[in-house]
């Protein structure tokens, strides 16, 4: 266990003070936390592995245990850090500003979801879910954006997570030149090449399809 010190720097973080106590425990014992879930301020606690901060608040990114890390001896930032350990995933977890390749598995009229399969260039071994929404497809005309002209279930995408959104699903986004569609099948079931920024044709029929593409490298 931390000492008292550390017990009142922790409860002054949080924002619900009953999390104190198992926020405390070094071996990572205590109350399951999940991704999005609050750990504390930043203001007075660093962000460590299985967490990230976003604005004044740190959140985990995982779920395991929340663990508290001192200071090392002579650091002039003498903020604990936090973590989140013992979670199963030894896997690529996504954090805002990875890129991350997922398959897009729903378009509605305002978002698209997709599971997301790579973090930057590292597989994920335990499922992961992306919201794009309608003004993160790209960076101009947000407003004209047509999400099923920019994305199709089973499509490929290449994204950059902005941060966690509502039910631990991760917010992407394929706003700049370099995001978009990498990979997709048309219609008939051939492949799509990128023809220019919004259309792709098939391989087979040489039919015409709209798509966010991604800037081929």
């Amino acid at each position: 266990m931390i000492n008292g010190e550390a017990e009142t720097l922790l409860s002054s973080s949080l924002a619900s003070p009953p999390m104190a106590a198992t926020a405390m425990e070094h071996d990572g014992g205590g109350e399951v936390v999940t991704p999005g879930e609050l750990l504390g301020n930043s203001s007075s606690l660093l962000a460590g592995r299985g967490a990230y901060a976003e604005g004044r608040s740190v959140r985990g990114s995982v779920t395991g245990h929340r663990r508290l890390v001192p200071p090392p001896p002579g650091s002039t930032d003498q903020r604990f850090t936090v973590e989140v350990v013992g979670h199963k995933a030894h896997g690529a977890v996504p954090q805002p500003g990875s890129v991350v390749i997922a398959r897009v598995t729903k378009v509605m009229a305002r978002m698209a979801s997709a599971d997301i399969m790579c973090v930057d260039s590292k597989a994920v071994k335990e499922k992961f879910t992306g919201t794009i929404r309608q003004q993160d497809v790209r960076a101009t005309e947000i407003d004209k954006v047509d999400m099923y002209q920019s994305y199709r279930p089973g499509d490929i995408v290449k994204a950059l997570v902005l941060s966690l959104g509502d039910a631990r699903a991760y917010y992407l986004s394929t706003a700049k030149n370099e995001l978009g569609v990498v990979s997709a099948q048309s219609i008939t079931g051939g492949t799509l090449v990128p023809i220019s920024w919004t259309e792709m044709q098939c391989e087979l029929t040489g039919q015409i399809e709209q798509r966010k593409v991604a800037k081929v490298e």
